[in-house]
């Protein structure tokens, strides 16, 4: 990990995107969540936040408020 980059530094980066700010979605790869946060550590703030996470190919997206999710297809 850079030294430039703690836990803290990767969330506030992950959450300071427009898309994030905005209640939208945002995605990561697990590779770098694991990295420099966690997945554990992740989820538990997702749940805290009330914000839903689901994982598809290697990505977790991020859904970036509190409404409910619906699967379509």
């Amino acid at each position: 990990m850079p030294d430039y980059l703690t836990p803290d530094r990767f969330l506030i980066d992950i959450f300071a995107s427009k898309s994030a700010r905005q209640g939208g979605v945002i995605r990561r790869k697990r590779r770098d969540i694991e990295r420099y946060y966690g997945v554990g550590p992740f989820l538990e703030e997702m749940r805290r936040r009330g914000f839903s996470v689901v994982e598809n190919a290697g990505q977790f997206v991020i859904f970036c408020n509190c409404e409910t999710l619906r699967r379509l297809s």
